[in-house]
């Protein structure tokens, strides 16, 4: 256990490492570009200075819009020991997202990663009228550049320790935003001490034999983030990867025994595999589905037979071996979270010998609340793991899961209603996730009590905010939203059809009945215009991707809508279930 109280103590501290070398690393066009740790306190500790020397105080904040790289931790730590929060701001946020953010939190200076985002991120300034200096971390013609305030810090003579001593365990470490049910960003206020006690709690799942671990989720948002401060407590080298285009190359590369992922992830690795295996003939490709049956049967270690276990043992030798060498052949575990793990792939992991750790977890909590561990014993599938011990959690009276404890954030940054709303009287945050607790301590998630919902990537989709766009469009009647769990979001959506027979007398196309003109190419290309119009407003992940029109409306005699005409989404879900089947099939 850590006596650690400020985040810049895991770098800077004499913890245990049980013989570990902490190293960043990123490619570079000659290979691998890799920071020792020396190195990586030297450039943060310029950092600071120079950031002192641009009048940057305890109590500031600045922005990072950044991919993940060793740079993102220079410009972390140089502001978490003095004091100054990080406001990290996704490359895919909307021009509108982004200024309301950099505004809201005052912002003093933005540190953007290339060319692209400095254009991305000086247009939506102008466009507010706001003025925050920008610093790249790649070199970018007539731009500010990080390696330039790394060099003055090094002329700067400041005592760094008197800096560090001011701050304090519940200082702001960060704030990040999240959509909220309106479609503004909440800023959630995490402190050092929030997110030291979620990494202390989970520190002991990276056990002695983990040295290194390959970083590709989102450093912005913080279930990568504090993973990686993990990682860096333990003396964890981190190598991260370019982007996901080229992650199957980096794994091979790395061979690294750890990293993180989302289920969609694993999702596109067991079908890569599986269609290798449909391209197999004969006893390969026989033996191939007899492995994979037996896979999709693994239950929890100490509950398979020994039949099955002398099965899988020979599966592994001859199939499983494959899987794991195509992560590497090091692969020790895999932590999944942010969003819901197909059971089935979870077990079929588990059963060739590589093991997906699902947890569950929110910004607000910093963020993990439960997940499960490497040890068979202390695992169960289709749950998200066992509370970890320094949380209180209990379920409401209508399901919701509630939860209290150290890394809870105190609050939503200047939204004392949002702050009400979320954390009651007793100190409990209400999740608005619907589960239970199992007899031996394991936490399912069986519901969400708000219609926000996650895709596989983990994003968090606001689908009303979005349907109101699109019902903006005289030809879009109706609209709900789908995706939970999947790719991107999509839409089902019912045309206006009385305006929709007036479009289509201006254009000549015939109108023969409500089945055929939803059919018509001509219409459904009208229909993606519309659908790319409303698109404009949203980040990337929010984009509707997919639609599907439908012949008939939603009513509340059809039981499809209330009495106040909300619609009611689960039986929409289910009356449409095989057309959203077929928009993820393709």
């Amino acid at each position: 256990m850590t006596s650690a109280t400020r985040i810049f103590e895991f770098l800077k501290g004499n913890q245990d490492t049980a013989g570990r070398i902490l190293k960043l690393a990123k490619r570079d066009s000659s290979g691998w570009k890799v920071y020792d740790k020396a190195e990586i306190i030297e450039i943060v500790d310029n950092l600071s200075k120079a950031l002192i020397a641009k009048g940057i105080k305890k109590g500031d904040r600045i922005g990072l819009m950044s991919g993940n790289r060793p740079e993102w931790n220079f410009v972390d730590f140089a502001c978490n020991q003095l004091g100054v929060a990080i406001v990290p701001l996704y490359p895919t946020l909307s021009a509108q997202d982004l200024s309301y953010i950099v505004n809201d939190a005052e912002v003093k200076i933005l540190f953007v990663s290339n060319k692209d985002l400095v254009e991305k991120v000086e247009k939506a300034l102008a466009a507010n009228n706001l003025n925050i200096a920008i610093y790249t971390l790649d070199q970018v013609a007539h731009q500010k550049y990080i390696g330039e305030l790394i060099e003055e810090g090094k002329q700067i003579d400041i005592d760094l320790k008197s800096y560090n001593e001011q701050v304090q365990t519940d200082d702001l470490l960060t704030l990040i935003y999240t959509s909220g049910t309106t479609g503004r960003p909440k800023g959630v206020y995490l402190t050092h001490g929030n997110i030291i006690s979620n990494v202390e709690a989970c520190a002991p799942l990276l056990t002695d034999d983990i040295t290194k671990a390959l970083s590709f989720l989102p450093l912005c948002h913080i279930f990568e983030r504090m993973v990686v401060y993990m990682y860096i407590f333990k003396g964890v080298q981190i190598y991260y990867a370019e982007n996901l285009d080229n992650i199957v190359a980096d794994i091979n590369d790395v061979k690294p025994q750890v990293f993180t992922t989302v289920p969609r992830v694993l999702e596109k690795v067991y079908d890569k595999i599986i269609e290798k295996g449909k391209a197999l003939s004969g006893i390969k490709k026989s033996l191939f589905f007899w492995a994979v049956e037996l896979g999709h049967q693994f239950k929890e270690p100490h509950l398979n037979s020994a039949w099955y276990n002398f099965r899988l043992g020979i599966a592994r030798r001859l199939i499983f071996s494959k899987w794991k060498d195509a992560l590497g052949g090091n692969i020790k575990f895999i932590i999944s979270g942010g969003a819901a793990l197909q059971e089935r792939l979870a077990r079929i992991f588990w059963a060739a010998d590589i093991k997906v750790l699902e947890g569950y977890g929110l910004t607000e909590t910093s963020p993990v609340i439960a997940v499960n561990s490497w040890d068979g014993k202390d695992l169960k599938f289709g749950s998200v793991g066992r509370v970890l011990k320094n949380l209180d959690v209990k379920i409401a009276e209508d399901g919701e899961i509630l939860v209290k404890g150290p890394s809870v954030t105190s609050g939503y940054y200047k939204n004392e209603e949002a702050t009400k709303e979320a954390i009651d009287a007793q100190g409990y945050l209400h999740t608005g996730d619907i589960g239970e607790l199992t007899a031996d301590g394991f936490l399912k998630i069986t519901d969400r009590k708000k219609e926000i919902f996650k895709t596989a990537g983990g994003k968090y989709i606001a689908p009303q905010v979005m349907e109101n766009k699109l019902m903006e469009s005289v030809l879009i009647g109706q609209v709900m939203i789908v995706g939970e769990n999947k790719k991107f979001p999509s839409a089902l959506i019912v045309p206006a059809f009385e305006e929709l027979e007036k479009y289509c007398k201006v254009k000549g196309i015939p109108f023969e009945s409500r089945e055929s003109i939803i059919k018509n190419p001509q219409i459904i290309e009208k229909y993606q215009q519309e659908v790319d119009k409303a698109n404009e407003n949203f980040g990337h992940w929010e984009m509707v991707k997919k639609f599907v029109l439908l012949p008939k409306e939603w009513t509340i005699d059809n039981g499809e809508l209330t009495p106040k005409l909300s619609l009611k989404r689960k039986i929409i879900l289910q009356k449409h279930e095989e057309e959203i089947n077929k928009i993820y099939a393709e």
